[in-house]
């Protein structure tokens, strides 16, 4: 094996530093990282009084309505402390919901939370993923996050609490788990 050479020896010892500042970088980078759990409650409310959810496509002839194939909705939900409709709101979840199942068991939901609490009045979280709503419990991501959830990452356990399938009403337990800065 030949002598390794002064040149060769000081480009290997200058790789190492950099991959240790990159090491170290990094570590403390997710140390810097603040991880938030919470509890919210989404009324979606399609029939009534104060509609939150409004169909605005769906098949052609056929009442459009959420257990339905394609069936397309425009959301505007409080997402409150409590289950009762009329609990302290915390956000509003504002986006879109499609049934994407040609069973009609799946929806996928994408849509902001848009904080109007006090302590974090202005930030949002972005919520995307399948929800299987026919089962009890389901997950979906956390992709993103403004202001106070700046770099956002995580997930919300999904369970429906209230279900009223007559009047396409229901309330949704969201149980959120988020990493950000």
């Amino acid at each position: 094996m030949a002598p390794c050479t002064t040149k060769a020896r000081k480009c290997l010892e200058l790789s190492l530093f950099f991959l240790a500042i990159i090491t170290m970088v990094g570590s403390s980078e997710a140390k810097r990282m603040k991880q938030t759990k919470m509890v919210l409650y989404l009324q979606d409310w399609e029939s009534g009084k104060n509609l939150t959810a409004v169909p605005v496509a769906g098949v052609s002839g056929r009442f459009s309505n959420v257990l339905n194939f394609t069936s397309f909705f425009v959301m505007d939900d409080a997402l409150t402390e409590g289950l009762d409709r009329n609990s302290k709101e915390i956000a509003r979840a504002q986006g879109i919901y499609v049934n994407s199942a040609l069973a009609g068991t799946d929806l996928h939901l994408a849509f902001s939370a848009i904080f109007t609490g006090d302590q974090y009045k202005g930030s949002t979280l972005e919520f995307r993923g399948a929800d299987r709503w026919n089962l009890q419990y389901r997950e979906v991501s956390i992709v993103s996050g403004t202001g106070g959830f700046r770099y956002a990452r995580g997930y919300a356990f999904l369970e429906t609490v209230y279900l009223d399938i007559p009047g396409f009403n229901a309330v949704v337990r969201f149980n959120i788990t988020v990493k950000h800065y």
